[in-house]
């Protein structure tokens, strides 16, 4: 009987086994065929960066790229020229347009497979991605003198850029061309000024967020060459608390609250996945960047977060410099493109310190000021193609977002005329040359410094000196042609010179242009 049992439940167990099998043979097979069967019905589409309005970069090939059924045969046309492709297996596809010429004549673009996509109104022109934090982000409406603008402006188009996060890299993002001037003052006086200078169409994509850092908008990846990234990255991805908030917020139905906002934007990486991976490659002349204020908390070194400072770690001034740099070749490397123009905005003028030390005297070249990062900052020149629009005579002492967008515009677009389009004007201020000791005097040299004078007629400010025991006393300063003289009674023998070098400095010194003088230290003390 033990035997029959046995060989009932065995056949039992068997036919069960063999059943489940085809089942999950069935279910796999279903899988397969409706992820083949989505794919094989994809209908054509174009990525979400290519819409009726935009502006193509001039002068350089123009990828156009987006999904498809597989191997689906793409052929897209525009100003006279026809390129195909076939998309892959999954379905991507992608052309490459040769170099345009600018065109300020609306013109369509078709994009035909088994279907047709057809975008109309597009320019040919120089196009920038304008990111940052909050500075960046400031609105066009609350400048007047940029508002202003608004009538006169012709040949202008806008992106802006939905603001989200992304665990993941994103494939699209969020937001359409459009014949409005950019949302943000800087980017907008940027536009408008460049487009008066060269006579060129200007597109605009506005990728910003108030108060991130540039941990925010970095790829992953960075986190191989930098450690500090890698640690925060590593940090993130264990906050399973973190993780699962940013996935309640993305799901929310209703608006994100303020708080939530916050804790979106000041977390690393996700800005980048959302908001700027999508972009690449789509061709541009460069990128403008204003941001650096949330990376101002710390003189140096990626403090530990508390309660008190629940936000994510970030990089000091210190470190930024060699991180901004870092950054920039990584981007130059998603775009493919080693020639991708940098412009840099300096922080401008403001009165508060770090974390440590909050309260400070904004005139002393000692306190841990912003100077610190200004100087940072001032190492993209390293680098080619780039540039930065000093500022150092514009902010606030109290308000971390001054009014006094419309310089800043109207300085970068004096940068990118020189670098990104070879114009030959000075659109510098003066910047340190070299320092020659004559007796007790030091006689500094100034690159740009064509009709060097001061703003309002008086003797240049904002000159400290020090000897080599590292006390500084204020300058006396005298403009002779294009140097300036400076001594002081209280040092014998100066050797080390700071100008400008203080969180808002009292500033005069300019040249024919009335572009400021950059500020500069002599010394290597640390702080």
């Amino acid at each position: 009987m033990r035997s029959v049992n046995t060989s009932v439940s065995s056949d039992f167990l068997g036919q069960r086994k063999s059943i489940s099998f085809r089942k999950a043979l069935l279910v796999f097979s279903v899988l397969v065929f409706t992820t083949t069967f989505s794919f094989a019905q994809q209908a054509l589409k174009p990525a979400s960066i290519f819409s009726d309005h935009m502006v193509l970069q001039r002068e350089q090939a123009v990828p156009v790229w987006g999904m498809a059924s597989p191997n689906e045969e793409i052929t897209v046309t525009f100003a006279g020229q026809t390129k195909g492709a076939i998309a892959d297996k999954t379905g991507k596809w992608m052309v490459k347009l040769d170099p345009l010429t600018t065109s300020t004549e609306g013109r369509e673009m078709l994009i035909r497979g088994k279907t047709k996509v057809v975008f109309s109104d597009i320019l040919v022109g120089e196009v920038w991605i304008c990111s940052g934090q909050s500075n960046m982000q400031f609105s066009t409406g609350a400048v007047p003198e940029v508002k202003g603008l608004i009538p006169f402006m012709e040949n202008i188009r806008s992106f802006e850029v939905g603001r989200t996060v992304s665990i993941d890299e994103s494939e699209d993002v969020i937001g359409e061309w459009s014949t409005k001037p950019p949302s943000s003052a800087v980017a907008f006086g940027f536009a408008f000024f460049l487009e008066e200078l060269s006579d060129i169409p200007v597109g605009i994509i506005h990728s910003s967020w108030g108060s991130s850092s540039i941990e925010a908008w970095m790829p992953r990846d960075m986190g191989d060459e930098l450690p500090y990234f890698k640690e925060i990255m590593d940090e993130f991805d264990a906050d399973k608390a973190t993780q699962e908030r940013i996935a309640q917020i993305l799901s929310s139905p209703t608006k994100w609250s303020n708080q939530d906002d916050i804790f979106l934007r000041r977390q690393p990486n996700i800005l980048y996945n959302a908001m700027i991976k999508p972009l690449a490659p789509f061709a541009i002349r460069g990128l403008v960047w204003y941001q650096g204020e949330r990376n101002t908390r710390y003189l140096s070194g990626v403090p530990a977060v508390t309660e008190e400072n629940w936000f994510h770690r970030v990089a000091g001034m210190k470190e930024y410099g060699s991180i901004l740099k870092d950054w920039m070749l990584r981007y130059r490397k998603e775009w493919q493109n080693d020639e991708m123009n940098l412009l840099v905005v300096m922080l401008p003028g403001y009165g508060k310190g770090t974390v440590k030390t909050p309260e400070i005297d904004p005139e002393d070249p000692t306190e841990e000021s912003w100077a610190w990062m200004r100087e940072s900052q001032l190492q993209i020149l390293d680098l080619p193609k780039t540039a930065v629009a000093n500022t150092i005579d514009l902010g606030d002492k109290t308000n971390i977002h001054p009014t006094d967008k419309l310089p800043v515009g109207q300085r970068l677009a004096l940068l990118a005329a020189v670098t990104a389009l070879g114009q030959d004007r000075v659109a510098m201020g003066p910047m340190l040359q070299d320092v020659e000791v004559k007796g007790k005097k030091l006689i500094v040299h100034f690159s740009n410094a064509k009709g060097l004078k001061t703003s309002n007629g008086k003797a240049p400010m904002g000159f400290w000196l020090a000897d080599k025991s590292g006390e500084w006393k204020r300058a006396e300063a005298k403009l002779e042609g294009e140097t300036v003289v400076l001594s002081s009674e209280d040092i014998s023998s100066p050797m080390f010179i700071r100008y400008a070098f203080a969180g808002m400095p009292s500033v005069n010194l300019v040249n024919e242009l009335e572009l400021p003088a950059y500020p500069f230290r002599t010394d290597t003390f640390e702080p």
